[in-house]
């Protein structure tokens, strides 16, 4: 029986040692990403006093961003056509 004890003290120890690891506790996946996703579009190590790095910041990282994309679509779209 002190066995079995000891098997579930030492099990609930690692699942908390691989939840707190993990970062699972304290935010949601998707509340990461967006948060991700702001901080990628919003320039963190702009000078912010400068309102011109700031948005030129924004507005190289935005076209990137829908490059990317519209790269994407027309690789599946290529792809899916069969050529």
């Amino acid at each position: 029986m002190a066995e079995r004890r000891d098997q579930d003290s030492e099990s609930r120890r690692i699942i908390e040692r691989v939840a707190n690891e993990g970062g699972l506790g304290a935010t949601s996946l998707v509340s990461r990403v967006a948060k991700g996703a702001r901080d990628h579009i919003t320039p963190p190590g702009a000078d912010q006093t400068d309102p011109i790095e700031v948005w030129g910041t924004r507005i190289g990282r935005t076209l990137g961003l829908i490059f990317a994309l519209g790269l994407l679509i027309w690789l599946v779209y290529f792809v899916s056509r069969g050529s």
